[in-house]
């Protein structure tokens, strides 16, 4: 056929690329996608996501956020890790960070290797050709089942009978006319071990999250407190959350990622609280300047770790989450007041609520020294 050529070109480049995989589909999507996206987004699930409903429509129907495009080419990359992601929620003292955060941000990584192979697609077909790495209004989830690179699980990221849980997506939209691939089948069966190892319980159904729960969200896309309720359950995890993904059973067949830059940093597999409870903005950027954290600024980041100081039961962390009462970040105050809340006996924190709850300007985080003080002080009179 006379495609074909141009498709094993494709994929033989891609994986010399470093890609795992390489699909190819149609630049459409199914009105079941259209539906979905509009219950996910008429529930509120998206929380304070705004762009998603904003770009609702261009999201759901590729050719409307390219016309021309006729064609997807979905490319996959392997990230899974050469240890136990979970392990190091146990270290109650140390913070653990989602897999995919713990070295190069994915972004620079997969574009400028899709740019890479879109130049040559562009230069075989004279076709216009766009990329795409989770930076633009792009379905990729459920291109990637139609091209047949996997299936979009229970947990709603995709899973792969190859690579289980832990795939980079990337996306190259043209002109071209490729022949599509077959699509990949759900293959969850009656599993829930996804939804029932969740620690904030966020799926309300299979293959629906409410991000509102999801301390992926909470910790990375949430800019204000994170709610009262949901702390507890957070434990230590400081930046995004890999339960869901790590308990799949699929994984069994997963292997280490080849990419050397998706390997873990040593001082990112298990980071002390208190050493990183102490990161001024200058520090913050410099330990997280070529990370996908240090999107999320220092300010969101030091009030995820006072969130696992808190949780930590270790009351040496107490004088790490001391200096935040006066921090100029009313977020940043507002979770070390609650981190002390659990660490502080009535008596030390008593004296900390007069000497620095009754001189608080800021409305919410006064009433984050009003609720701690009635959960600490009252029953203990």
């Amino acid at each position: 056929m006379r495609d074909e050529p141009l498709k094993i070109r494709l994929k033989k480049a891609a994986l010399e690329l470093g890609f795992d995989d390489c699909r190819v589909t149609s630049a459409d999507l199914d009105d079941r996608v259209s539906r979905d996206l509009d219950g996910y987004l008429g529930a509120g699930h998206h929380g304070t996501m705004g762009w998603m409903a904003d770009t609702s429509e261009r999201r759901s129907h590729p050719r409307r956020l390219w016309p021309d495009a006729r064609s997807v080419v979905v490319l996959t990359m392997n990230y899974a890790p050469d240890d136990d992601p979970m392990a190091s929620l146990a270290k109650r003292s140390a913070g653990t960070i989602s897999v995919y955060a713990r070295n190069r941000d994915y972004h620079d990584v997969i574009k400028g290797r899709l740019k890479q192979l879109a130049g040559k697609l562009a230069a075989w077909t004279g076709a216009d050709v766009k990329v795409f790495v989770d930076t633009a209004p792009v379905m990729e989830k459920p291109l990637a089942e139609r091209a047949g690179a996997g299936w979009q699980g229970k947990h709603t990221n995709l899973v792969s009978r190859e690579f289980g849980s832990w795939l980079f997506l990337g996306s190259i939209f043209t002109t071209a006319a490729i022949e599509p691939d077959d699509g990949e089948i759900d293959h969850c069966g009656s599993c829930r071990a996804c939804m029932d190892v969740c620690p904030t319980d966020a799926f309300p159904a299979p293959y629906r999250l409410d991000a509102r729960r999801c301390i992926s969200y909470l910790t990375i896309e949430h800019a204000g407190p994170i709610p009262r309720e949901l702390r507890s359950a957070m434990g230590n995890r400081i930046y995004g959350c890999d339960d869901c993904l790590a308990a799949c059973p699929w994984n069994k067949f997963a292997r280490t990622a080849s990419e050397t830059k998706f390997a873990a940093r040593e001082d990112l597999r298990s980071p002390s609280l208190a050493e990183l409870s102490r990161l001024t903005d200058a520090g913050f950027r410099a330990l997280f300047s070529r990370s996908p954290i240090k999107r999320i600024g220092r300010n969101r980041f030091i009030r995820n770790v006072l969130i696992a100081v808190g949780n930590s039961g270790d009351p040496g962390l107490k004088r790490s989450a001391l200096p935040h009462l006066a921090d100029d970040n009313p977020v940043v105050r507002a979770a070390a007041v609650w981190a002390l809340a659990q660490l502080c006996d009535p008596d030390e924190f008593a004296r900390l609520h007069d000497r620095h709850g009754r001189r608080e300007e800021d409305g919410d985080v006064r009433e984050e020294w009003a609720v701690a003080r009635d959960q600490v002080l009252v029953p203990a009179l």
